[in-house]
C-alpha cells in the first residue's frame, strides 16, 4: 500500500468534510473545494479524520489512494491559509502592476502583457519587481505563476526574465575567441 495514502488526513476544526458517491467536498474558512474521487479508492471519515484506502489490491489502486490522499490534504491546508507563489521581474524596465484581477506586465517588448486572473486567485505587487499570487486552490496558483513566469522566462546569459523567488538561475559563460 501507498506509504502517503496510509497516512490519514486530520482535520481542524474549522474545516468540514462532505463525502457524496464520487466526490469529496471541504469548506472552510476561506471557502469550498471538490474533488472527484476515483472509483478505485475507499474514503472513510473517523472523528476528524480521513482515511483512504485502495479498493483493490492493483498497483493503479494502490497509487490512487496515495494521490487522493495528497489532493485532500491540499484541499484542507488551501481552504485553512491558502497557497502563494512569489515571482520576481530582473531586467532593466522590467515592471509589474496589479490592477483588480489583471497583472499588467512591462517585460521588454514593444507591448505591455495584461494577463487575466481566473476566479478564485489574487494577485498583488508589493513593489514594481515583485509579484504574489494566493489562491486556495494548490494546482491553479501554481499553473498562473507559470503562466506569468512562461512570458519571459529566465534567460541564461544575464539571468533577466520573469523567475519564481525561490529560484537559481545558473548563468552561462559566454563564448570567448
Amino acid at each position: 500500500m501507498s506509504r502517503i495514502g496510509k497516512a490519514p488526513v486530520v482535520l481542524p476544526q474549522k474545516v468540514e468534510v462532505t463525502l457524496t458517491p464520487g466526490e469529496i467536498q471541504v469548506k472552510g474558512p476561506l471557502g469550498s473545494l471538490t474533488q472527484r474521487i476515483a472509483p478505485e479508492v475507499q474514503v472513510e471519515k473517523v472523528d476528524n479524520r480521513i482515511q483512504f484506502k485502495p479498493a483493490g489490491n492493483s498497483r493503479h489502486a494502490d497509487a490512487m489512494s496515495g494521490t487522493l490522499r495528497a489532493l485532500v490534504a491540499n484541499m484542507v491546508t488551501g481552504v485553512t491559509q491558502g497557497f502563494e507563489k512569489r515571482l520576481t521581474l530582473v531586467g532593466v524596465g522590467y515592471r509589474a502592476q496589479a490592477q483588480g484581477d489583471k497583472l499588467n506586465l512591462t517585460l521588454g517588448y514593444s507591448h505591455p502583457v495584461a494577463h487575466s486572473m481566473p476566479k478564485g486567485v489574487k494577485v498583488e505587487t508589493p513593489t514594481q519587481t515583485e509579484i504574489v499570487i494566493r489562491g486556495m486552490d494548490r494546482q491553479q496558483v501554481g499553473q498562473v505563476a507559470a503562466e506569468v513566469r512562461a512570458y519571459r522566462s529566465p534567460e541564461p546569459y544575464k539571468g533577466k526574465g520573469v523567475r519564481y523567488a525561490n529560484e537559481q538561475v545558473v548563468i552561462k559563460e559566454t563564448k570567448k575567441k
